[in-house]
């Protein structure tokens, strides 16, 4: 696996994605800073991790749109599953170079919670818990766009895929608001991605949350690890 993840580490920043990723991330994250914390002279960053979850879900197909997309348009894919590896290391080290990447982008904040400490005095257990909410959405989201990856030949056309389906994670709450049928809205208010997030940034942490996004992030990679046994077999 180890191999696997130096590879995709090393490809995210020979190419622009990295960068672009980086910096995209990095200049919304500032600007949430400005708007809800420096200008109300607060030091209460919940808004900022608040208005993330869009920003993580347009950006994650960014991520996860060349895992193995690239893989088969460049006809790599075979000589990859003949590697003398199992698929789960392959999976998970192309997984995990993702969420590194992703990692380092949402430790920003601490830098923001850094600056607003010289001016008063700074919730930590609230900026940690709110960084394991945002680390553990973006863990089972990279998990869904991975699974997408593999599904297609078309980076951009996994990247639009990805979307969809993570705005539709999104939007489960809305859904379930409009539907009045008791047992759908208890089976999609339990699936709510934003409903379980939004309850950490305001302190509410709970650790059945922890238990869903770890178990969507598990599912999915396996999942993906399903797709590749059929090929390799197929």
């Amino acid at each position: 696996m180890g191999a696997i993840y130096r590879r995709e580490i090393g490809a995210y920043f020979t190419s622009s994605i990295a960068y672009i990723f980086l910096a995209v991330f990095w200049i919304f994250s500032g600007w949430f800073f400005y708007a809800s914390s420096v200008t109300a002279g607060t030091t209460d960053m919940s808004g900022v991790f608040q208005s993330l979850f869009l920003v993580v879900i347009f950006l994650i197909p960014l991520l996860t749109m060349r895992l193995f997309s690239e893989e088969k348009k460049q006809k790599t894919e075979q000589g990859l599953l003949t590697a003398p590896v199992s698929l789960g290391e392959i999976v998970f080290g192309k997984y995990f170079a993702a969420l590194t990447l992703y990692t380092i982008a949402i430790l920003m904040p601490f830098v923001y919670a850094l600056i607003i400490s010289a001016f008063g005095a700074v919730e930590w257990g609230i900026v940690f818990a709110n960084f394991l909410a945002l680390f553990l959405l973006g863990a089972a989201f990279i998990a869904v766009g991975t699974l997408i990856s593999a599904l297609t030949e078309n980076q951009i056309a996994a990247a639009v895929m990805s979307f969809v389906a993570l705005m539709a994670l999104y939007l489960l709450d809305l859904v379930a608001n409009m539907i009045h049928i008791s047992w759908v809205q208890t089976v999609l208010n339990h699936l709510s991605f934003y409903s379980k997030y939004y309850s950490i940034t305001v302190g509410l942490f709970n650790v059945t949350t922890i238990i869903f996004y770890v178990s969507v992030a598990f599912v999915f990679n396996f999942l993906t690890i399903r797709v590749f046994e059929h090929r390799r077999w197929s």
